[in-house]
């Protein structure tokens, strides 16, 4: 996923993460990024997310949303989903040439490029939440609010009249109401019934100790590395006995190649405080029984191993 696909990401929560899929809420969400060039040549590609896992892709050389999991049509029959196919190829077609002609009407400049979130959130009791959000060159300019367009906050002047057109469509507003409302969460409770068993998974992480570069003389930079986890949430901290070290930093997750996340937590240290340190890892794949790696073992070990080599060597 490049940095374009992150920018869809500022205006929605991440809530996603309890193994029990059918009793906690869930995020749907459509992710858009078209590119314009010029006024002749542009491209539109998009994926879709069941929380933090992807469920479908649309490359811009295909007329089709694709399934990335074989369950990803839901509980839909073939009509209805063949039906929706053809309603986001004309959404595309019509997108690309209202873009253009905004374009031009409103003297922007190229390239450019607009990026699109739109979904439902789906709570216990058939409860639901949808959003749609436009940007444009990385900066939220309007959303879809109930039955109507509305700027964002500190939007373009040139935002009102793009919105005064789009409000003036009174049959496309009603399509994007039906979808966000009825289709979505529809959709949604459907992926959770055929997607139950990738969806409740659990995979245990694989944790380990390094060191890295010295944050300075005297001073040892402590790494805790956890990898190969799903779901994605993960608690990690260096501890000294029960204590939290507050200095701890947390890098980003990062997905790994099989649907599994990694993260790692730093802690800056004088050499001779590291001792007694831990990292503790709490994860729901590991059923409230936290594990814990000590420091001292890691001294311990390389020790061991320099005694052994210049012994033998």
């Amino acid at each position: 996923m490049g940095c374009s696909w992150f920018l869809l990401l500022w205006v929605l929560p991440q809530t996603w993460g309890s193994s029990d899929v059918l009793r906690r809420s869930v995020l749907f969400r459509y992710l858009q990024i078209s590119s314009f060039t010029n006024s002749s040549w542009m491209r539109t590609d998009a994926l879709i997310l069941l929380g933090e896992l992807q469920t479908h892709s649309w490359s811009n050389a295909s007329d089709t949303v694709s399934c990335v999991k074989p369950w990803a049509q839901g509980t839909f029959s073939s009509q209805q989903w063949v039906h929706l196919q053809n309603i986001f190829r004309v959404f595309r077609s019509s997108f690309t040439r209202d873009i253009q002609e905004f374009a031009k009407m409103l003297s922007l400049e190229y390239p450019m490029e607009l990026q699109l979130s739109g979904g439902c959130e789906v709570h216990p009791g058939n409860i639901s939440e949808h959003f749609l959000h436009v940007a444009y060159q990385g900066e939220h300019i309007l959303s879809f609010q109930g039955t109507a367009w509305e700027p964002a906050p500190q939007a373009p002047h040139w935002v009102d009249l793009v919105i005064k057109v789009l409000n003036q469509d009174k049959g496309t507003r009603e399509t994007v109401q039906w979808l966000l409302n009825d289709i979505c969460p529809q959709f949604v409770n459907g992926l959770l019934e055929t997607g139950k068993s990738d969806l409740e998974k659990q995979v245990k992480p694989k944790a380990w100790l390094s060191s890295g570069p010295s944050p300075g003389p005297g001073h040892l930079l402590l790494v805790c590395h956890v990898s190969g986890f799903y779901p994605k949430p993960m608690w990690v901290m260096w501890v000294r006995g029960d204590q939290e070290q507050q200095g701890t930093q947390r890098g980003d997750i990062l997905p790994n190649g099989d649907e599994t996340w990694y993260l790692r937590a730093t802690l800056d240290v004088a050499a001779g405080e590291a001792a007694g340190l831990a990292c503790r890892v709490k994860h729901s794949s590991l059923g409230g029984q936290d594990f814990v790696l000590y420091w001292g073992l890691v001294l311990l070990v390389v020790t061991c191993l320099v005694f052994l080599f210049f012994f033998f060597f």
